[in-house]
């Protein structure tokens, strides 16, 4: 898949420039190290040591190329659905050729499409200028430092293409040290390890809405 530019700032909406200078104003709480350990400021997600060489390598890997026939046949099945997230076809079409390359990637453990598409829908609603409460920012809600600690530049976040291959590589190591335990691996993808809601959501949606993304993907990954 041909790698699209960079939007450039200028080009970005007045709203999602707030909306990531806010996102990087949030880095400030990682100065509060002490508030932290004493609980009044909850720890952000995607912090883990490790995730750093993952995400790292995911960055520096080629571009992936799946089966022709097996991923024109997905687009058009899964197509329609993002019609009510997305009205842009072209907009769509690049939106699932990166998810399936991501979630094929040869030399790594498979990823079930529907489950990144659950991802997307409840993280973000396909939108890749969001920014949460924590200062997450895009399509997958990766975290406002990785391009820092990358070498990257900070626009890149809202990009398709480095956003959901940063976020795959977080969602594919959390279900490698969770021993493919979804509901645990999501916990950590969101910072909520103890809590329900957010993996019970996901795992919702990804057996509801996006219950056939899976169907070509033959991936033999995650009890749900």
């Amino acid at each position: 898949m041909p790698r699209s530019a960079s939007p450039s700032p200028r080009s970005w909406p007045a709203s999602a420039l707030r909306s990531l200078a806010s996102a990087l104003a949030l880095l400030a709480l990682s100065a509060a190290g002490p508030a932290i350990e004493r609980g009044v400021i909850a720890p952000a997600p995607q912090t883990d040591p490790e995730l750093r060489d993952v995400v790292s390598q995911a960055m520096q890997e080629h571009e992936c190329f799946g089966d022709q026939y097996d991923s024109a046949v997905w687009y058009t099945l899964m197509e329609p659905k993002l019609r009510r997230y997305l009205r842009d076809h072209d907009e769509r079409v690049a939106l699932l050729r990166t998810i399936y390359c991501e979630t094929h990637r040869p030399g790594v453990a498979p990823l079930p499409p529907g489950l990144v598409l659950a991802v997307l829908d409840v993280e973000s609603r396909f939108d890749r200028w969001a920014v949460s409460s924590s200062g997450a920012v895009g399509l997958m809600q990766v975290m406002p430092f990785w391009p820092e600690q990358l070498g990257m530049q900070r626009r890149e976040l809202v990009t398709m293409e480095a956003n959901i291959r940063m976020g795959c590589a977080i969602l594919r190591h959390y279900l490698a040290t969770e021993h493919n335990d979804v509901r645990r691996a999501l916990g950590r993808y969101n910072g909520s390890l103890r809590g329900r809601e957010y993996p019970d959501r996901v795992v919702s949606r990804w057996t509801s809405y996006w219950n056939g993304a899976d169907d070509l993907g033959r991936t033999a990954c995650c009890g749900r």
